[in-house]
């Protein structure tokens, strides 16, 4: 066998030099919002992952998973309802809440509907972190990436929104299905939690990123208008609220006007 170190040499430096995607780039700032759960907010790209603890939303929601997490919920919950809600709550943070703290931080957002995501389990029936198969990122006319590959650039913030909304659509209407198969489940109060996914990502995220709070609000609030103007109830009163300090509490009643 002959060896050729330029030919090594070429590639190792292709690779190593490889420029870093949008998604890339976002998810290293996501990761950095909390150093305790880096992934709380971040995704990963199932290229890169094995399938252990994986499962494809779009094939597994028919599956046991949901059983799975529901019966678990269970055990420390002995109440159907309560123990929906939360699985509920899980897997809303899974498709709307990571990707609604991107487009409220940088004004990117990967696809997070039902054919593009994955869901990853933790060893107690939990959900840790969720994956993309396409890893494209529709981002703003102005972003540092517009034209880069495994970009889309649309034309304008609302547009970023309303495509964001459509996507994580096709998601959340087959999550509510998949918990209704198991107990009745109301539709307001599971709406209401997707909302509050969305309060919790712009009130938190840019206190966390230390700056950026009004395009937050402003980004939230769209998202929340879209959702409304889609048909369903994302500001019903009938979801469970938690105590906050001033500051947190005042941004939230923002978006709730």
């Amino acid at each position: 066998m002959v060896f050729h170190p330029d030919r090594l040499e070429c590639t190792v430096t292709s690779t190593l030099s490889a420029p870093a995607t949008a998604l890339d780039v976002s998810c290293t700032r996501l990761r950095a919002l909390n150093a305790e759960y880096p992934r709380m907010y971040a995704v990963a790209t199932m290229a890169d992952e094995g399938k252990r603890r994986w499962w494809s939303l779009a094939d597994d929601l028919d599956g046991d998973r949901v059983p799975r997490m529901w019966a678990r919920s269970l055990e420390d919950v002995p109440d159907p309802d309560v123990a929906a809600m939360q699985v509920a709550t899980a897997l809303i943070h899974a498709v709307v809440g990571r990707v609604a703290a991107l487009v409220v931080l940088e004004g990117r957002a990967w696809d997070p509907g039902l054919e593009n995501l994955w869901i990853h389990m933790d060893s107690d029936e939990g959900i840790d972190w969720a994956g993309v198969v396409d890893d494209t990122m529709r981002v703003l006319p102005d972003d540092s990436h517009a034209g880069a590959p495994r970009t889309v650039t649309v034309p304008c913030e609302r547009a970023l929104l309303l495509w964001t909304v459509h996507r994580s659509l096709t998601s959340l209407h087959a999550v509510f299905d998949a918990i209704a198969r198991l107990t009745p489940i109301d539709a307001s109060r599971f709406w209401g939690l997707v909302g509050e996914s969305v309060l919790g990502a712009a009130t938190y995220v840019p206190i966390l990123a230390g700056g950026g709070e009004a395009a937050a609000q402003r980004r939230g609030q769209g998202i929340l208008d879209a959702f409304v103007a889609a048909g369903v109830p994302v500001r019903s009163k009938s979801r469970i609220t938690r105590p906050h300090c001033g500051r947190l509490a005042q941004a939230r009643k923002r978006l709730l006007n």
